[in-house]
């Protein structure tokens, strides 16, 4: 609600500063202009409840998509930390498999040498 608050005071305020750029001459003469008829005073005000609802809306879709925009970027993040989390453990695997398949060659390898030498022994 905070957030919401600070958009619709930095709307608010961006909206004056236009006025108050485009109106410069226009606010003088409004101030020697008397109040006018409950009827125009009437419209004013729904004119003014209008930009105030506008306002809110704006806000409030401000909100929607900084929210959609966050659930996005953490969704994102999630996937990609997933992907790179398969990623490692598949090279794990790999280097695993890798290690067991130098281990059953050395064995292999030792097993050969010591045929090896009996075949020698049994020459001799």
């Amino acid at each position: 609600m905070d957030e919401i608050e600070t958009s619709r005071k930095r709307i608010r305020q961006t909206m004056f500063e236009e006025e108050e750029n485009e109106n410069g001459l226009a606010m003088e003469e409004a101030e020697t202009v008397v109040q006018g008829s409950e009827e125009m005073e009437s419209l004013i005000n729904g004119v003014l409840e209008k930009i105030e609802r506008f306002t809110q809306q704006v806000s409030e879709m401000l909100e929607a998509g900084k929210t959609l925009f966050k659930d996005l970027s953490n969704e994102f993040e999630e996937r990609i930390i997933g992907i790179h989390k398969e990623q490692i453990e598949k090279w794990q695997d790999e280097i695993k498999e890798l290690r067991s398949l130098d281990a059953m060659n050395e064995e292999a390898n030792t097993r050969l040498q010591m045929t090896r030498s009996l075949f020698q022994n049994v020459r001799i």
